[in-house]
C-alpha cells in the first residue's frame, strides 16, 4: 500500500478550543498533531510576561491542552510539533517535561531555536532595515523581532528522533511540511513536493476554518458545538486530502476548503515561504464527499535567500470605551456623544498642554452603517464605541474620565458602560522587513547539546511570471437581472498586516463569468471608505473559478495598531456577499429554483 501520513490540527490560535486535542487524539488515527498558536501581537506578549516572569513567555495553553494526553499520546506514537515555545521555548520544554513525569512517560523533547532576533537590535539599525510595505526606518521601542523560520529545523529535530518539537516564531505551514519533509525524505530542492505541503499545511493552520468555522454557508454546518478538526492525509507525490474525525459535527466540502485555500495568500502565484515559493494559480479542489476533499496541482519554485522578520515596537497609549444607547435615533445620538466626547478632551488638551491624538475612530455598532456614517438610520439599541491613540497615557486617562459625564451631560438613552472605565494599554505596531538567511543561526537543541541547522540559500528569487491581474468587467447590459453574490459565491476574507485578502469563489462554474463581469475592483473598493479603485488588485484561479482580491492599506495601519472595529478585515467578505451581480433569466430561474 502506499505511504500515507495523517496530520492533525488542534490549534488555530492562541486560545483555540480545549476540544480539538482530545478529539483527534482519541479519534483522528493521526501520526502527526500540530498546535499553532502565534500571530504577531502574541510575541510582543509573550516578550512582556517574560520580562516580568523569566519562566513565562511561552503559550501556557500548550500545557493545558497536551498534558492530560500525554500517556495516550506516547501509546499512540503520535508526534507533535507545535510553536507554543514563543520567547521562552526552554521553560516550555521544562513544563512539558513536568507533566511527563507526573505520568512516568519518558519524552525526548526538541526545541528548534534562531528566531528570536531582538539581540540584533543594533546590527539591525547599521544594516538600514526598511519596511517592506512603507519603506521606513526601523522604529525606537522594539518589544520583540523574530524571524519565521521553516521546516528544516524541524524535519532535523525528527531525524533524531523526537516526540515533540517546540518552536518559536516560524510560518504556520512549517508545522506541518516539517514532518512531510522527514516521512517521505522531500529534498530542499523538491520544490513542487514541497509547494504541496506547505499548501497542506496553510489549509488546516487555522483549525475548524476548514472545517465549517467561518463558512459562507454557515446555516448548513451541524454541531458547532463539537466541530471536526482539520486531518490532512499527505502521499508521497505531494497530492492530499482534508477530512475530520468521524462523527463530529462541522463539515469538509469543496466551499470549505476552498474558502481556507485563498484566505490571506495576497498574489496566489507567488506565495513566499522560506523553503518554497508557492504558485497555487492551478490548484484543483475535488469534493469526494462525505467529509473527504482532495487537492492536488500545486507548483513551486525556489525560495529567495531572505527570511520575513516581523518586528513589534510601542507607539504610545490606546483605549477603547463603549457605550450602550437606546430609544429613537439611536444611532445619531451615539455619533452626537463620540463626537462631543473626543471635541471636549481636545480642549482640554489644549488646555494642559498635551499634544492632538495620534488617531482617533467612532463607530456605532448595530448601526448597519459601519462604512458610512451619513446614514442615522438603524436600530433603536446601539453601542458607541470610541477609540483613541495618543502618545502619553495620561491624556487618554482624561478621555477615560470624560466618558462618564455622558450619561448625565449628553443625548438621553445611554444604559450601560460595556467593562466599565476603559483601561489604557500600549499601542503595539508591527514591522515588518526581509533579513539574509545568513544573519540567521537556526539551530535545536536536546539533551543540553545544540547542533546547527544548514539552511541552503538561493542566488537569486525565482518568483512565477504569471501575476497577470484578473480581466474583470464587461457588457451586462444584456442582462434583466439581478441576485446578491452570496447566491452565487462562496467568500471569505482576512488580514495581511494593512491589507485585506478577499477570496471569492463560484458555486458552479457557469456563474463566473458573470461575477467577474459585475465584481470588478471598482465595485469591491466602493465597499470600503477608506478604500480606492486604485488600492485594490486582483488575481483569478481558473481550477476553482475563484478570484483573489488584496484590498490594500484598508486596516488602519493593521490588526495590531488599528483602531477599527474590524481590524483584521474578517468581515469585509460578509459585507461583499451582498454584491448584486447582473445575471441572465436563465440563472437566475436556476438560483430561484435552488432556494437561494
Amino acid at each position: 500500500m502506499k505511504k500515507k501520513v495523517k496530520i492533525g490540527c488542534a490549534s488555530g490560535f492562541w486560545g483555540d478550543t480545549d476540544i480539538a486535542a482530545p478529539q483527534l487524539v482519541n479519534k483522528g488515527n493521526i501520526n502527526y498533531l500540530v498546535f499553532d498558536y502565534l500571530a504577531e501581537v502574541s510575541m510582543s506578549i509573550l516578550a512582556g510576561a517574560k520580562l516580568k516572569n523569566n519562566s513565562h513567555g511561552y503559550a501556557k495553553d500548550f500545557i493545558i491542552h497536551v498534558g492530560p494526553l500525554i500517556k495516550k499520546i506516547k501509546e499512540k506514537n503520535i508526534k507533535i510539533i507545535s510553536n507554543a515555545g514563543g520567547v521562552n521555548l526552554e521553560a516550555c520544554r521544562k513544563a512539558l517535561l513536568e507533566e511527563a513525569k507526573k505520568e512516568a512517560v519518558d519524552l525526548k523533547i526538541i526545541i528548534l531555536e534562531g528566531d528570536d532576533l531582538l539581540h540584533l537590535e543594533k546590527d539591525l539599525r547599521s544594516s538600514n532595515i526598511k519596511e517592506i510595505d512603507t519603506n521606513e526606518s526601523l522604529p525606537e521601542n522594539l518589544l520583540s523581532v523574530n524571524a519565521y523560520l521553516g521546516a528544516p529545523g524541524i524535519k532535523a529535530a525528527l531525524e533524531l528522533d523526537a516526540d515533540i518539537v517546540i518552536t518559536g516564531r516560524c510560518v504556520d505551514s512549517a508545522l506541518v511540511l516539517g514532518p512531510l519533509m522527514y516521512e517521505f525524505d522531500w529534498k530542499t530542492d523538491d520544490y513542487d513536493l514541497l509547494a504541496s505541503g506547505s499548501l497542506a499545511g496553510h489549509i488546516i493552520e487555522c483549525g475548524a476554518q476548514c472545517t465549517g468555522g467561518n463558512f459562507t454557508d454557515w446555516e448548513s454546518v451541524e454541531r458547532f458545538d463539537n466541530i471536526g478538526f482539520p486531518i490532512i492525509e499527505v502521499e508521497k507525490n505531494g497530492n492530499f486530502i482534508v477530512t475530520k474525525p468521524k462523527n463530529t459535527g462541522g463539515i469538509v466540502n469543496f466551499g470549505t476548503v476552498a474558502e481556507q485555500f485563498l484566505y490571506e495568500i495576497g498574489n496566489p502565484s507567488s506565495y513566499l515561504l522560506p523553503d518554497v515559493i508557492c504558485d497555487f494559480t492551478n490548484v484543483s479542489i475535488k469534493d469526494k464527499g462525505n467529509d473527504v476533499v482532495s487537492v492536488k496541482g500545486v507548483k513551486g519554485n525556489r525560495p529567495s535567500n531572505f527570511y520575513k522578520v516581523s518586528a513589534t515596537y510601542q507607539d504610545g497609549f490606546k483605549t477603547v470605551a463603549t457605550l450602550v444607547i437606546g430609544g429613537p435615533k439611536a444611532v445619531k445620538k451615539a455619533y452626537s456623544v463620540g463626537n462631543s466626547i473626543l471635541k471636549r478632551t481636545k480642549d482640554i488638551f489644549i488646555e494642559q498642554n498635551f499634544s492632538a491624538y495620534k488617531d482617533i475612530n467612532v463607530s456605532v455598532i448595530g448601526s448597519e452603517n459601519i462604512n458610512d456614517h451619513s446614514n442615522f438610520n438603524g436600530s433603536n439599541e446601539v453601542v458607541l464605541r470610541v477609540a483613541a491613540r495618543h502618545e502619553e497615557k495620561e491624556a487618554l486617562i482624561i478621555l477615560s474620565r470624560e466618558i462618564a459625564q455622558a450619561a448625565t451631560g449628553m443625548a438621553p438613552g445611554i444604559m450601560n458602560y460595556l467593562g466599565g472605565r476603559p483601561s489604557i494599554s500600549p499601542s503595539i505596531n508591527l514591522f515588518s522587513f526581509m533579513l539574509d538567511k545568513k544573519k540567521v543561526k537556526c539551530q535545536i537543541d536536546f539533551n543540553n547539546t545544540v547542533e546547527s541547522v544548514e539552511i541552503e540559500n538561493s542566488d537569486k528569487l525565482n518568483i512565477s511570471s504569471n501575476t497577470t491581474p484578473a480581466k474583470l468587467g464587461g457588457n451586462t447590459s444584456d442582462y434583466s437581472f439581478e441576485t446578491r453574490l452570496i447566491n452565487l459565491a462562496y467568500a471569505r476574507s482576512g488580514d495581511k498586516g494593512n491589507h485585506v485578502n478577499v477570496g471569492i469563489i463560484s458555486r458552479e462554474p457557469e456563474y463566473f463569468s458573470y461575477i467577474k463581469k459585475t465584481l470588478t475592483t471598482e465595485k469591491i473598493s466602493s465597499f470600503f471608505k477608506n478604500c480606492t479603485e486604485k488600492s485594490v488588485v486582483c488575481w483569478e484561479l481558473p481550477k476553482i473559478n475563484g478570484l483573489n482580491f488584496l484590498v490594500k492599506n484598508s486596516l488602519g495601519g493593521g490588526g495590531m495598531s488599528s483602531l477599527l472595529l474590524d481590524p483584521q478585515g474578517k468581515a469585509y467578505a460578509q459585507y461583499i456577499l451582498n454584491a448584486k451581480i447582473a445575471i441572465p433569466e436563465l440563472i437566475y430561474k436556476k438560483i430561484t429554483k435552488d432556494n437561494f
